[in-house]
């Protein structure tokens, strides 16, 4: 029993440790030191000397409560090559967003307050102008995400009645998410037309009944079908909806506002492209090609966009005034296009020459080579290949360089991946070809990852 007696209460030990319950609470601190006093008392159990238990317990119970206060939702650097990374919280804002959500956060806002009249005001307002004038669309509302989108314009126009889809647009997208579930929970009978790789303007037709409520195209984002294909132009579908006097919707998915072919790259259909060829409602994202925070917008004829706002599901999918502002400033931004790469990181990231690339991938080579040799790993450059993501242009690449890192043994990348997974700021790559590779497009200074590299 001597050994049990050297080993404090929960309440010395709390009396000892002011600065851990300044620093985590009391209540954390009290569960943290009961745990470890248990595993004290086993240990004695075991054999362990009272006194060492008692000795190390402030030290441990301080590595227990920092190991509990660090966030998993932390920064990391995206070296995977996929700029647009969905489980990396795809684009970057820019500095003007930021700024505008932190003001948004740190005071109240006139959100939906008309601060000319002194009445109630729309949330939507904000960033209905901008969107309008960007798209050339007649009207805008903004929903939480673009899932959230086709979900609240399938229910308000295909509630109880039928939405006409091409078989080749039944899309699936990252988590099992798939068109016809979120078509089913809208309330609307999918009617599939034509094949998975040819449909023609005659299965639309023959498909249209009194029960049809809406024809919906759908932006094959995320896979492209080649070979002897035939889809319906978007003008020849918006007359044959406009014809059948039903409303034709276009979700395009990542949305752009720009045509990228500017910037070196296939272009991606644009919203106000899809606007011009007719379509009655366009969804889009605006995390995605747009550059901003999550949310879904909703662009096209003013009566329908009404009639989308007066449904109840409006008000559960609607934005904070944290994200509005920080696309607000991101729209802005599209007003001055011949600055857009500069001040939009998606865009810069996207746009950056691989020359400009392969030389920071020669810089660094030495410096993280000598930062992994102690840990029986080499850093030689290699040339590799980037990507979008998020669904937008899915079989293309970009030419970019990297790091290329390797070490003995045939699990040699998955444990420097592991281990650099594990840095306070973790540094995420991919493996290809026996090598976990650090594709550098998307690292804005070599200090950063010199930096991170340095924990090891």
């Amino acid at each position: 029993m001597s050994e049990y007696r050297a080993l404090p209460s929960v309440d010395q030990l709390l009396t000892a440790l002011p600065d851990l319950i300044d620093r985590h609470g009391r209540q954390p601190v009290t569960d943290a030191a009961r745990l470890r006093l248990d595993a004290a008392r086993q240990a004695i159990r075991e054999g362990a000397r009272g006194a060492a238990e008692a000795a190390r317990l402030p030290h441990l119970l301080a590595a227990d409560l920092a190991a509990a206060a660090v966030t998993q939702l932390r920064p990391i650097l995206n070296l995977t090559g996929t700029v647009l990374h969905t489980n990396l919280g795809r684009a970057i804002l820019a500095e003007e967003a930021i700024a505008a959500a932190s003001a948004a956060m740190a005071a109240p806002l006139a959100l939906e307050f008309d601060l000319t009249t002194g009445g109630r005001g729309q949330r939507d307002d904000h960033l209905r102008g901008l969107l309008c004038d960007l798209t050339g669309a007649e009207d805008a509302t903004i929903l939480n995400n673009n899932a959230a989108a086709v979900l609240i314009a399938l229910n308000t126009f295909g509630q109880g009645r039928e939405a006409i889809v091409s078989r080749g647009e039944l899309i699936e997208i990252g988590g099992a998410f798939r068109m016809p579930d979120i078509m089913s929970r809208a309330g609307t009978r999918l009617v599939e037309v034509g094949t998975t790789n040819r449909t023609h303007p005659r299965d639309y037709r023959d498909a249209i009944s009194d029960q049809t409520g809406l024809i919906l195209k759908v932006h094959t984002s995320n896979y492209r079908i080649e070979g002897f294909t035939a889809e319906v132009p978007a003008p020849d579908l918006a007359q044959i909806a406009r014809d059948a006097g039903v409303v034709l919707m276009n979700d395009l998915g990542a949305g752009s506002l720009v045509d990228l072919s500017h910037w070196g790259l296939r272009r991606e259909p644009t919203v106000a492209g899809a606007v011009a060829e007719g379509a009655d409602l366009v969804t889009f994202s605006g995390d995605k090609l747009l550059g901003g925070p999550q949310a879904g917008f909703i662009v096209g004829r003013r009566d329908l966009i009404a009639q989308i706002n007066r449904n109840p599901l409006k008000r559960a999918l609607r934005l904070d005034k944290i994200r509005i502002a920080a696309l607000e400033a991101t729209l802005r931004l599209y007003r001055d296009p011949d600055r857009l790469a500069e001040r939009l990181p998606v865009l810069r990231m996207l746009s950056r020459p691989k020359d400009e690339i392969a030389q920071q991938a020669a810089r660094l080579a030495p410096l993280v080579r000598d930062l992994l040799a102690p840990h029986g790993f080499d850093a030689q450059v290699a040339d590799c290949a980037s990507q979008i993501g998020s669904g937008a242009l899915p079989t293309d690449t970009i030419p970019s360089a990297g790091l290329r890192l390797t070490g003995a043994g045939g699990d040699a990348p998955d444990r420097l991946a592991a281990r650099l997974r594990s840095l306070p700021r973790p540094i995420i790559g991919h493996i290809h070809a026996g090598a976990l590779m650090l594709d550098l497009r998307c690292l804005a200074s070599d200090d950063q990852l010199l930096t991170a590299l340095a924990d090891l």
